[in-house]
């Protein structure tokens, strides 16, 4: 047996797992985290954020500006924020803590 959630339940539930996630912000239609790397560290963290997001078929925008790394992830179709975005969110966290603890 399945349960059924309302729209209002999911999106509470999103939120609350983006409060979580510290640093990300959310904008609209897109959350985003900007970072403090350097580029050794953007060029491992771009590729294992690569790796999550295809097996999530998901494509985030990733700028490196300044020795910033900005990435923003939010639904292609303009839909809301949905829980695949939250888990790759979740899952870069993980990859910049193991990218900035390997220096």
């Amino acid at each position: 047996m399945r349960a059924l959630w309302s729209s209002r339940a999911k999106n509470d539930y999103l939120s609350d797992a983006l409060a979580l996630l510290e640093g990300w912000t959310r904008e609209g239609r897109e959350i985003e985290r900007t970072l403090q790397l350097s580029d050794s560290q953007h060029a491992e963290l771009t590729e294992r954020i690569k790796v999550v997001a295809d097996a999530l078929h998901l494509r985030p925008e990733i700028r490196r500006l300044d020795g910033r790394t900005q990435i923003r992830v939010g639904a292609n179709d303009g839909d809301d924020i949905t829980a695949g975005e939250v888990t790759l969110a979740a899952r870069i966290e993980d990859a910049y803590r193991t990218v900035t603890s390997e220096d």
